[in-house]
């Protein structure tokens, strides 16, 4: 059997299984509003705030004041951020679960600050990541939001690439483990370009791709190659603490083993590896990016592609790095993990995991991933169950990137055992309590809310979901082309024929996303706009984009003829052109 099919075959058991063994709560009656989500029987969600901007990870303190760290720049097209300093506390001074006091600190955007994503409380202070810098606030004593001016903990961290933000995590005794994630996909000399060899060696491990370490107690220390803890991490993003002093982290796996490898993967392969990771982070430990990655079907480290892979079924090196405590769906993109170590939830939630899941942009053929935040039981450090989905419903109708309603990014508990969730999408916070019987309270798994369905019945749609072109006005149609030309170039952009990958980046609307242009607006940056202009941008692909994350390979990394490419560019030239009268032929 397909490796792709046994693990979609697995994953529809083990939901199967779960449902099936779950033990049958009482309906909880939940107050509020849950915002659109639903979360594991038991459990009530509501909206603790809303409209924040781009939420990124989250703190509490002691006296449960929260504090959010905010971001802005390319990955959110540049757009205005609420006015106030980056820097959010909330405060639910009457005990409602709604936050009543919301108080914006620190630089705003106007003072050329644009946020980020680390944020934690430690030693009477609130650390906080800031462009190049880890500064700190002193808690005031009375009032919700630091009045004094910040100190600089680190500064000089690395800027640009792919992975330009730097979270956080702060140890008991005072070390600081920062990630700074990779500037490429694969270490390639051009990034994310297909059949390029990954570099020997890959200096960026020099600066990026691992775990930094620095004094929290200590001011104005600066970034140095020698203080990395740990290396070989793509993407990190989360960390979390358990009781035992054990440090965990979060890993992206990389991108495109199909569309830069097509000769060595076949697509579906693409859509479901590598996995994601939790991983538990040691001194000196190599997790191995960019020479390997963890095969979610043979759940071990195989050698990458770019460092002589051959479609995963050599180890070579590999078999000495260090492999993760668990794996998770590839593309569901990990951007914050908590262990759990309150009291009011169920004993069988205590000392695992919740893993925050940002969403996928590139799990084409098949339909986007991720969008939830998931439950890893752990015992003694190690996976001692398979992960439920525990809170789903996020992205709303549409799981797609640029479409998405709320993605979550942020996760922190508070000083009662709640949890809470941050999203980067709508700006939006929830708070999740047990309200349910603790003698029945198993893991289970919340009601899934599937790609293209609403995440509640009272806007209800075709399972199938709604095709973006249905019930609109015929795509005009560029000189010389053909209504049938346009068609085939609709087919292939949406993936179902010769393996197209462009709503991957582009959407399904082709409205753009934070990896991939808006081909709706009829701007063009890399070519005239004509048929032939972007016929010769999809051939050559966009190594370096000027306004978005996400370098083009060319053809997006399928292999289509050059009928296929003309066919897509007529389809790109009319959804630039559309509500103009169609051209004649």
């Amino acid at each position: 059997m397909n490796p792709a099919i046994r693990t979609a075959t697995a994953a529809t058991a083990l939901t199967t299984l779960l449902l099936a063994a779950a033990p049958a709560h009482a309906q909880t009656a939940c107050k509020g509003d849950a915002g659109g989500i639903t979360v594991s029987p038991g459990f009530c969600a509501t909206v603790f705030a809303d409209k924040l901007g781009h939420v990124r990870h989250l703190a509490v303190a002691p006296d449960g004041t929260v504090y959010a760290n905010t971001w802005s720049g390319r990955y959110y097209h540049n757009d205005t951020p609420p006015p106030g300093g980056m820097l959010v506390a909330l405060k639910d001074s009457k005990g409602e679960g709604r936050a009543d006091r919301i108080v914006r600190f620190g630089p705003s955007h106007d003072q050329e600050d644009g946020g980020g994503t680390g944020i934690a409380v430690y030693n009477n202070h609130v650390y906080a990541e800031t462009n190049d810098r880890i500064v700190r606030y002193a808690l005031p004593a009375d009032g919700l939001a630091p009045a004094e001016q910040p100190e600089t903990v680190v500064s000089g961290l690395p800027l640009g690439g792919d992975h330009p933000m730097h979270p956080f995590g702060i140890g008991p005794d005072g070390s600081l483990y920062v990630d700074l994630g990779s500037a490429t996909n694969a270490c390639q000399s051009q990034n994310r370009i297909p059949g390029i060899p990954g570099n020997k060696p890959c200096t960026e491990l020099e600066t990026r791709g691992g775990i930094w370490r620095y004094d929290a107690n200590a001011l104005n220390q600066h970034f140095s190659p020698a203080d990395r803890f740990a290396t070989g991490l793509r993407n990190g993003e989360g960390f979390s603490f358990d009781s035992a002093g054990r440090l965990f982290g979060t890993q992206h796996g990389r991108d495109q083993l199909y569309e830069n490898w097509p000769k060595l993967y076949q697509p579906l392969q693409g859509q479901n590896n590598p996995a994601e990771e939790l991983v538990e982070l040691r001194r000196g430990a190599d997790f191995g990016w960019p020479e390997c990655y963890f095969d979610y079907d043979q759940k071990k480290l195989v050698l990458a592609p770019e460092y002589g892979g051959d479609g995963g079924r050599t180890q070579g090196v590999c078999a000495e790095k260090q492999a993760p405590v668990a794996a998770f769906p590839a593309h569901w993109a990990p951007n914050d993990v908590l262990i759990y170590d309150g009291s009011q939830f169920p004993a069988s939630y205590k000392g695992g995991a919740f893993l925050a899941f940002h969403g996928s942009w590139n799990r084409a053929p098949g339909p986007q991933g991720g969008y939830n935040v998931v439950f890893q039981p752990l015992a003694d450090g190690k996976a001692s169950g398979p992960f439920v989905i525990f809170a789903d419903g996020f992205a709303g109708a549409d799981k797609q990137p640029g479409r998405a309603a709320h993605r979550p990014t942020g996760l922190a508990a508070g000083p009662d055992g709640a949890l809470y969730i941050a999203d980067d999408a709508g700006g939006r916070i929830w708070r999740v309590t047990f309200q349910g019987d603790r003698k029945d309270a198993g893991l289970a798994p919340g009601a899934r809310v599937a790609a293209g369905q609403p995440a509640a019945s009272g806007n209800a749609m075709p399972p199938e979901g709604l095709h973006p072109d249905a019930g609109g006005a015929a795509l005009p149609v560029p000189p010389g082309g053909s209504p049938d030309q346009v068609a085939l170039g609709d087919r292939i952009f949406h993936g179902q024929v010769a393996g197209g990958t462009c709503t991957g980046c582009h959407g399904t609307d082709g409205k753009g996303s934070d990896v991939g242009a808006n081909l709706t607006t009829g701007h063009y940056l890399w070519s005239d706009g004509s048929p032939q202009g972007i016929a010769q941008t999809i051939q050559r692909g966009v190594p370096q984009p000027k306004d978005h994350t996400g370098a083009m390979p060319p053809m997006g990394g399928a292999q289509l003829s050059q009928a296929d490419v003309a066919a897509v560019a007529d389809y790109v030239w009319a959804l630039g052109h559309r509500g103009t009268q169609t051209s004649t032929r």
